[in-house]
């Protein structure tokens, strides 16, 4: 199995497919980030963005590990550390002493012990541009996800390549899955990498969607599962989508109220052909209140495909 996407959707998965008895488990994970300690890092030292593959390597280790716990830490306060995570600093740390960011994710997996394999698309220091609905250029993926769906998004430079694991991985794989997670932000921009769409298109895996619950506001507000798929397949010509997984579960009341009331909806089941959609109960309310995917209910989902 082969799950490319970022940020927390892309670990919620792994959280859960880390239980199912894989032969082997990949996570590619786009290093566009610009917020945050991850952009703090990038602008400092210009490095790829650590904050969604640290996410990833937490999720795939064992959750109790004191060294787990530590790497997920986040320093308090406004000094120079204040909301830095102590593994985005490590991995920063373990950069500079490789010479090579892919080969210090390497490295922070075989630290925590995880399972499966985490890869950045590209060890390339990439950034997300794009143009707004009303022409403007707008650089990186905050502004990018806070301007209103964009007409197209591309990478800086525009040529970064795909690591060979990458391509190598998505070739041998049986099942690759995309998403959950932002579109443009997330799933996109490993689409954007030199080699991983045709990589794709030689792959022979089963090609598995997964829904995000929710419209994102400000990235894709007013679409459609049919309009995430016309995105992908945008940037991504050649991409069969097999399967698209979505959930079946409505929103509790005062949940998607408080949802509505920020920008967004339910992603509509509707604008979809050509593509089989296995609608099944994936909703979990945290107790913040926030929704997310149900690690283990995704993964048995996608075991049984």
């Amino acid at each position: 199995m082969v799950a490319l996407g970022g940020g927390t959707g892309l670990a919620t998965l792994l959280k859960g497919a880390k239980t199912l008895p894989l032969a082997s488990l990949t996570a590619v994970v786009t290093v566009t980030d610009d917020g945050g300690s991850s952009g703090r890092l990038r602008q400092e030292f210009g490095v790829p963005a650590p904050g969604d593959v640290r996410n990833c390597l937490v999720a795939l280790a064992e959750d109790e590990e004191l060294l787990t716990r530590l790497f997920a830490f986040r320093f308090p306060g406004e000094g120079p550390t204040g909301g830095h995570s102590l593994g985005n600093l490590f991995m920063i740390a373990l950069t500079h002493l490789t010479g090579d960011f892919s080969q210090a994710v390497r490295l922070a997996g075989e630290v925590l012990r995880v399972r499966g394999m985490v890869l950045p698309t590209t060890h390339a220091n990439v950034h997300l541009v794009g143009e707004s609905a009303d022409g403007r250029m707008v650089v990186g993926e905050t502004a990018i996800s806070t301007s209103g769906p964009p007409r197209r998004v591309a990478l800086s430079p525009a040529d970064a390549p795909a690591l060979p694991e990458v391509l190598a991985a998505l070739r041998q794989a049986q099942l690759v899955v995309l998403g959950p997670g932002s579109l443009f932000t997330s799933i996109i921009p490993n689409l954007l990498v030199r080699g991983v769409v045709q990589a794709l298109a030689e792959s022979r895996a089963l090609k598995v969607y997964v829904a995000n619950l929710v419209t994102q506001p400000g990235e894709t507000t007013g679409f459609s599962l049919g309009d995430h798929l016309q995105a992908l397949k945008t940037y991504a010509p050649s991409l069969q989508v097999d399967v698209v997984l979505a959930n079946s579960e409505p929103l509790p009341p005062e949940v998607a109220a408080r949802y509505r009331a920020a920008g967004a909806e339910p992603v509509a089941l509707e604008g979809v052909s050509g593509v089989r959609v296995e609608a099944r109960k994936l909703l979990k309310v945290t107790p913040e209140g926030t929704v997310r995917h149900d690690p283990k209910r995704l993964a048995q989902a996608l075991w049984e495909l």
